[in-house]
């Protein structure tokens, strides 16, 4: 059933979201807004675990039924990368080396998920058969969300193995972000994940050090004895410094295609602390989480980041028409996508016209800054359930066709091979493309998927207009959908690398139906 990717017309007559007054409308709005849908444009959702219990009461079908769904409605909505949060407090929502099963799956913690199943390793296989990317998404410190709640878990976890390690603050309990012992362990988790699965991405947000409550956070021990005469905020914001770059270099080591992205807060610093800073005067992730997001990108240890910018245009202290030009202003040749709260957007009508939300306004204002290369949508699940209509305009609108997440080119700029042997196959009026993934022994080139474009009979084959991709496949075979008009056609397959280069002119055949 998921063997194949799903074009528009397919999604629409499966979902169950999409009214059917905005399905009607879609044919007629489609045309108006492909003209302005960027051919290249990261279109991510964030998917969280954290809180949602909705999966520990479910049995493993009803889990993988519910899941599938959800990224129907996404891809719908041209989601084209879903950040799914694995480890949300020092647990698994995969098979671990390191950490127990996830009381958010299960309902227990430390539980084994029966029937067995691997969340991790079944939403990699279902993104991929889209033509999604799945990012992995790991909180690096949090244990505990609750006063208590270290009583719960699991024996084998590891705050009982080393209790010296960790801290409580504000009711909840954190790894101490001063002990080499905890950047170790966090570094072997991720090295264990990009290992083991097959992730396009390792993902965190924007919990370093905790967000300030009245008390001072508990590191007197750890900085008497490595503390070196430092500044104390110069030395939290080195810890937390080695660690990305520890990170970084895990990553590389391991598989160095695989990115690594972060979702700060989206106020590093304000002007009235920093020339460098924004014309804003909110909490700064700089001062209070001790997160120099800025020279990670600088020192090339990070590949994207999507500041958490979920205020609106002009809200009072951190507006965004302020802040998404400062963030573009200091990409520091990395990609920079917008993280954007669905519900804000949606809510809150346009300052400038009479649109009654703000979403329009938001992606043109990304689309037009040059260093902005798309957006990540907080959360996914607003949209899947289309809150305030957002799935039905995102899906109609400003995601309309299928968008490419941009090439990493710091990582490799060699475009794959064309793809060979291309075939037509008809068989009881059921016309397939088949073809032959391109040879190579660099890993770098691998073909991680294809790209699928349509183009009527006479028409300029330009593989830059985003309009005529049909899917995009990891499969080396792609069946014409039915609903497609009658007529002749040119179909032509380009190759994606594990980076998202593309061969530069795919390999064409005509169709007729």
């Amino acid at each position: 059933m998921y063997n194949q990717p799903l074009n528009l017309e397919e999604l629409l007559m499966k979902s169950s979201i999409l009214s059917i007054a905005a399905a009607a409308c879609l044919l007629l709005c489609c045309t108006e807004a492909q003209a302005e849908n960027p051919k290249r444009e990261f279109r991510g959702a964030w998917m969280h675990t954290v809180g949602q219990m909705q999966y520990s009461r479910m049995t493993t079908e009803q889990n993988q039924t519910y899941l599938r769904r959800q990224l129907d409605s996404l891809q719908m909505a041209g989601i084209n990368a879903i950040v799914w949060q694995v480890r949300p407090k020092a647990d698994a929502f995969y098979e671990s080396n390191f950490e127990p099963w996830s009381v958010y799956l299960t309902g227990e913690f430390g539980k084994r998920p029966e029937p067995f199943w691997d969340p991790l390793q079944f939403m990699i296989d279902e993104c991929h058969r889209r033509g999604m990317e799945l990012h992995a998404w790991l909180n690096p410190y949090r244990v505990t969300n609750t006063k208590g709640e270290t009583k719960k878990l699991s024996k084998d976890h590891i705050y009982h193995k080393h209790p010296e390690w960790f801290v409580s603050y504000g009711g909840q309990t954190y790894f101490e972000p001063g002990l080499p012992e905890c950047r170790e362990f966090i570094c072997n988790v991720v090295r264990d994940i990009v290992s083991r699965y097959d992730i396009d991405a390792i993902h965190m947000d924007d919990y370093f050090y905790p967000y300030p409550t009245k008390d001072e956070f508990p590191d007197d021990k750890s900085y008497a004895r490595y503390g070196g005469g430092m500044n104390r905020g110069d030395w939290r914001r080195r810890n937390v410094d080695l660690l990305i770059e520890g990170l970084h270099k895990v990553i590389i080591d391991e598989k160095p295609w695989v990115r690594f992205g972060i979702s700060p807060f989206g106020v590093w610093r304000n002007i009235t602390s920093d020339p460098r800073g924004s014309q804003t005067n909110a909490l700064q992730c700089y001062d209070a989480l001790y997160a120099d997001v800025l020279k990670w990108t600088e020192l090339g240890w990070v590949d994207y980041m999507v500041p958490q910018l979920y205020w609106e245009l002009d809200h009072k202290r951190a507006p965004g028409r302020v802040l998404n030009p400062w963030w573009n202003d200091n990409a520091n040749g990395r990609h920079m996508y917008i993280g954007q709260s669905v519900e804000t957007t949606m809510k809150t009508a346009d300052p400038d016209s009479n649109n009654p939300t703000e979403l329009d306004h938001k992606i043109r204002l990304t689309r037009q800054l040059p260093n902005i290369q798309g957006n990540c949508w907080w959360p996914g699940y607003s949209i899947t359930r289309n809150s305030r209509g957002v799935c039905d305009s995102l899906a109609t609108r400003q995601q309309s066709t299928i968008a490419l997440v941009p090439a990493y080119t710091w990582l490799d700029n060699i475009a794959p091979d064309e793809v060979t042997n291309l075939k037509l196959k008809s068989k009881r009026g059921t016309k397939t493309l088949t073809w032959r993934a391109p040879e190579t022994t660099d890993p770098m080139q691998v073909a991680k998927a294809f790209v699928i474009y349509r183009f009527a009979q006479g028409e300029e084959i330009d593989l830059e207009n985003a309009a005529a991709i049909q899917a995009v496949t990891p499969n080396t075979e792609y069946t014409v959908p039915a609903s497609t008009p009658k007529g002749s056609y040119r179909f032509v397959v380009t190759v994606l690398d594990r980076v998202n280069n593309e061969s530069p002119e795919g390999k064409a055949v005509t169709v007729k139906l």
